[in-house]
C-alpha cells in the first residue's frame, strides 16, 4: 500500500513560483557581485578604503524604506543588506591584499 498522497496542485504551483524567484535571486546576486569585484579592484589601484560607512548607511536606509513600501520586514532587509555589504567589503579587502 502506498503512503504517498496525490501532489496537492496548489502548493505545486506556489512552489514553482517561489523556485523561480530563488532562481532569480540567485542570478541577481551574482551580477551584483560581479560589478562589486569589480568596485573593488578600482578602489585597490586607486588606493581608496575597502568601506564606505557613510554610502552604507545611506544604502541601509533607503533600503529600509523601500522595504517598508514593499511591506517587507525593514529588520529583515537591513540584516540581509548588511550581510551583502560586509561580503563586499571581505572581497574588497581581499582585493585591495591582492588575493
Amino acid at each position: 500500500m502506498n503512503n504517498e498522497t496525490a501532489p496537492d496542485p496548489t502548493l505545486a504551483g506556489f512552489r514553482k513560483s517561489i523556485d523561480n524567484i530563488d532562481a532569480a535571486l540567485i542570478h541577481m546576486l551574482a551580477e551584483r557581485f560581479r560589478i562589486t569585484k569589480a568596485v573593488g579592484e578600482y578602489k585597490a589601484t586607486s588606493h581608496l578604503p575597502a568601506s564606505d560607512p557613510g554610502r552604507e548607511e545611506r544604502q541601509i536606509a533607503r533600503l529600509r524604506a523601500l522595504a517598508t513600501e514593499a511591506d517587507l520586514d525593514p529588520e529583515f532587509s537591513e540584516k540581509f543588506i548588511r550581510f551583502v555589504i560586509d561580503e563586499v567589503i571581505r572581497h574588497h579587502m581581499q582585493a585591495k591584499n591582492g588575493k
